[in-house]
């Protein structure tokens, strides 16, 4: 990866256009220089300051990539930005302003979406929400759009990165497909299946998906590192020399080799993921179904510790109520006289008569 220059950020940053390969690109090479953050960064606002309105928005999609994705490897971005955000928000709003609040709206998606995956504190957030509002002066609107409406918006996607494309909303063919997708996820299990997950193979995937394609870091950087010449056809005009034609061609035979083998990966990964998704639904429906036996066992068992606790109240008021035993004469010794016989019971009836 080329090494770091104030000319070589703002060449790059000249180059950087609304696509999300392009965002993703620099964004890798500006984290690998990460102990330049404040250079960066510096150079950065001072940028989206001069560019045209039209191109203010990919500046701020570059910040959030950068931010989230530097995260794991050091909090030097986001400390950095976090200086300049709420006047770069402010300046970016303030110069879309009759765009009909459409980039007041993407600006509030991105602050929304940092406080849902903790980038930044909530007090942060909302200096940055009343940054956007106060240059936009739609301030209900932009913090507040609703849910039909946001859905129109640019999606983000569920990795770290801000959509970049600007263009028309899905397809109705891309939609269906979206609403199929839905219906499939709503769709019952059948009992039968519901203990066909195991806790051991949903663990080893999940784990499986740690080292997945779109994690690797190495790669990805390999890809950013490619030279322009691989993307840019123009560049074939200024061959001159077949020496000079063989070398571009290896090395762009080389780059088709490393991305449709990283493509390959993605694919698998692709197909893994949808597996997993289909393993978690299985198990989550298993826990619930599990879940709501053993709150009817609960409830059961329940009303039978209440029950129990009845009969014992009513034992114990029964067994106050029988005599107490211990103040019987003691048998135990023999001491107690034995009844008396016939005969003494006579002679007892006899001295009555004579006296």
């Amino acid at each position: 990866m080329s090494s770091f220059t104030d000319q070589a950020l703002e060449k790059k940053l000249q180059d950087l256009n609304n696509t999300q390969q392009s965002v993703q690109t620099l964004s890798l090479w500006l984290i690998h220089h990460r102990k330049h953050a404040k250079a960066i960064v510096a150079t950065w606002y001072r940028d989206l300051l001069k560019v045209k309105p039209s191109r203010k928005l990919v500046y701020v999609y570059l910040a959030n990539d950068v931010i989230q994705n530097s995260k794991k490897k050091g909090p030097e971005f986001s400390q950095q930005f976090a200086v300049i955000l709420p006047k770069a928000f402010h300046h970016v709003a303030k110069s879309a302003v009759g765009d009909g609040d459409n980039t007041g709206t993407k600006l509030v998606r991105i602050i929304n979406i940092w406080g849902e995956r903790a980038v930044y504190e909530g007090d942060f957030l909302t200096k940055l929400k009343a940054a956007v509002s106060l240059k936009t002066g739609h301030s209900k609107r932009t913090t507040e759009q609703p849910a039909k409406q946001e859905a129109k918006q640019e999606a983000v996607p569920a990795n770290s990165s801000v959509a970049t494309t600007t263009g028309p909303t899905p397809s109705k063919r891309k939609k269906k497909e979206i609403v199929n997708e839905e219906e499939e996820e709503n769709d019952e299990i059948p009992p039968e299946k519901l203990n066909s997950v195991q806790t051991d193979d949903l663990v080893k995937c999940l784990e499986d998906l740690e080292n997945a394609a779109s994690g690797d870091a190495h790669v990805r950087e390999k890809i950013a590192s490619l030279p322009p010449e691989v993307q840019d056809v123009s560049i074939l005009d200024k061959i001159q020399e077949r020496r000079d034609a063989e070398r571009l061609s290896k090395i762009v035979d080389n780059a088709c080799e490393l991305l449709q083998e990283y493509n390959c990966r993605l694919s698998t990964e692709l197909e893994d993921r949808k597996k997993v998704q289909q393993m978690l639904k299985i198990f989550i429906a298993y826990q619930k179904d599990q879940l709501t036996k053993s709150q009817q066992k609960l409830e059961e068992y329940r009303s039978k510790l209440t029950k129990v606790t009845s009969v014992r109240k009513e034992l114990k008021s029964h067994i106050q109520s029988l005599p107490d035993l211990t103040k019987l004469p003691d048998v135990s010794g023999g001491w107690l006289a034995p009844l008396p016989s016939a005969g003494d019971l006579f002679n007892s009836e006899s001295k009555l008569d004579s006296s």
